[in-house]
């Protein structure tokens, strides 16, 4: 199959993504679990744990695959298994289930599970529920309510504690968090919500400059911390001011030097639950630099070096989606339809487009 072919999405395509995260969607072991024990009575299995979000080897990855199968029911709603999508679905995100979710984040010492990666993905997830105009999607909205709310409220009360961004490869990044709480805030009119994610994107990397680019990728990274913040940037700053922005953030890119942007990171052992993460690093690179394109004039010199550093990155990513190894399987899918579907460019996060001051 060629590069062209692998990063086409059609009904065929969504079905096979659907069908690598049902594969796991319902599977507890094994598991990573990310709890605070507080006493005999919270050792438990994921699934008593977690009734809705248990499967696919830890809590976030169970999250995002329950997104990753809501976004393809809205793009593809007659794909091939899309009725067992929707009563897969069904099962997990009851009120019952979601309202469960919701309580464990209720005592001091759950406060920071997850936190933001998780977080961020159970807002992408309620921002495609509430924007899909469909039964069951209407349904699954008003029960993931409380959870939604409980980390809206989470997420308000830590931003402002939060004097420095986290700068990582990995789950913790701040970066990523924000652009995501940015669109879901900005999608479902949270006007509060999202003048603080922007006001802290700002705070935290509007002054950004000379990236170090070389030192990236680290041995186990799945995201570029400094693409990611350009991928926020551009939801926060007008085409004019990001523009600037990016003149500083990266001074070669109008010569063409993207350093080791423009080339995929080696992903060495399938197999190895730690090195697979750089095959997500190449998804999430092609997303990242896909946004920074969006936010440049059409005639913008920079873009040939960033057009053609997506296609590299995009092959080279989808082609390890099916691996047939559970430690990538069970979270890649995800990447790949965040990228082929354009969620991060989606018309609920505009770009500003007053002059900046």
């Amino acid at each position: 199959m060629s590069a062209a072919d692998e990063a086409r999405l059609d009904s065929a395509r969504a079905a096979a993504f659907a069908q690598l995260a049902l594969k796991g969607i319902d599977r507890e072991y094994p598991n990573k679990p990310g709890e605070v024990l507080r006493g005999h009575a919270d050792i438990m299995g994921p699934q008593a744990m977690h009734p809705a979000f248990f499967g696919s080897f830890d809590w976030h990855s169970s999250v995002h695959g329950h997104w990753l199968l809501v976004r393809l029911l809205k793009l593809y709603p007659d794909m091939p298994g899309a009725a067992e999508v929707r009563s897969r679905l069904g099962a997990h995100l009851s009120a019952a289930n979601l309202a469960a979710e919701a309580a464990y984040l209720e005592p001091k010492e759950n406060h920071s599970f997850e936190r933001m990666y998780g977080w961020a993905w159970t807002l992408r997830l309620a921002l495609e529920l509430r924007t899909w105009d469909d039964p069951d999607g209407r349904q699954w909205a008003r029960n993931l309510e409380p959870l939604e709310k409980r980390l809206v409220a989470l997420t308000e009360d830590y931003l402002p504690r939060l004097t420095y961004p986290v700068r990582t490869g990995v789950h913790p990044d701040t970066a990523f968090a924000l652009a995501q709480i940015l669109d879901y805030a900005r999608g479902v009119g949270d006007e509060g919500l999202a003048e603080e994610a922007a006001a802290r994107a700002r705070q935290y990397f509007a002054a950004d400059r000379d990236y170090p680019i070389f030192y990236e990728p680290s041995g186990e990274d799945f995201f570029s911390p400094g693409l990611n913040e350009a991928d926020l940037l551009r939801r926060v700053m007008t085409r004019e001011e990001f523009s600037r922005w990016l003149d500083g953030f990266v001074p070669g890119l109008r010569l063409g030097n993207l350093g080791n942007w423009s080339k995929a990171a080696e992903v060495s052992d399938l197999s190895d639950d730690r090195i697979v993460h750089l095959v997500g690093l190449n998804l999430s690179r092609a997303w990242t630099m896909s946004g920074i394109l969006s936010a440049l004039a059409p005639d913008d010199p920079r873009r040939p070096a960033l057009e053609a550093a997506v296609k590299v990155h995009e092959a080279a990513g989808l082609k390890y989606v099916f691996s047939g190894q559970y430690g990538g399987e069970h979270w890649l899918a995800t990447f790949a339809v965040y990228q082929v579907s354009n969620a991060g460019l989606d018309a609920s996060s505009p770009r500003p487009q007053a002059t900046a001051p």
